[in-house]
């Protein structure tokens, strides 16, 4: 949870990047928050209602045609055709193992895991970030160092960066 607010943050600054989804992209969201997180349905759809509120230009539409011609994983190519049909630089997500690099880059969409992504949106605009972080640790009432440490579990390369150690400073 804390990795998608994080993201949802950071998409508030356009000049970072531009958030797209499709409709199938929030279904499944919401279904994650209901089996993997225990939420319930109403808070699911709460979120997926303040995600499209925030984000009113985010939906990509018209992408259908594009699903059967994707060479990824079948139950992720919609996710693809949605980023190509939307001329997305980057496709962000942890399983890039259903988006192997040539069934993208035809396209000139680059997959990319959210730490790589996130460690890109540093190099743009690290004030930006920080100071993003810090509104989403007050926002959850901890600490920015609580914050990076729920981070690391799914970027810990962003966190290193973030630290310093990325590149063997401290």
């Amino acid at each position: 949870m804390p990795l998608a607010d994080t993201l949802l943050r950071l998409a508030k600054s356009p000049e970072l990047f531009e958030a797209r989804w499709s409709r199938e992209i929030l279904v499944e969201v919401s279904r994650t928050l209901i089996n993997r997180f225990a939420k319930s349905p109403e808070k699911a759809r709460s979120r997926e209602t303040a995600m499209s509120k925030a984000f009113p230009d985010s939906l990509v539409e018209n992408y259908g045609r594009l699903i059967s011609v994707m060479e990824n994983h079948p139950k992720d190519r919609h996710v693809l055709a949605a980023a190509v049909e939307c001329q997305a630089d980057y496709l962000v997500t942890l399983n890039l193992k259903d988006f192997p690099a040539k069934s993208a880059e035809k396209y000139r969409v680059e997959v990319i895991d959210p730490s790589a992504f996130l460690n890109h949106l540093w190099d743009l605009n690290n004030s930006l970030i920080e100071e993003r972080l810090d509104e989403q640790a007050a926002a959850i009432s901890v600490s920015r160092e609580l914050l990076l440490n729920r981070l690391a579990k799914l970027v810990p390369g962003f966190v290193k960066t973030i630290r310093g150690d990325y590149y063997g400073t401290s």
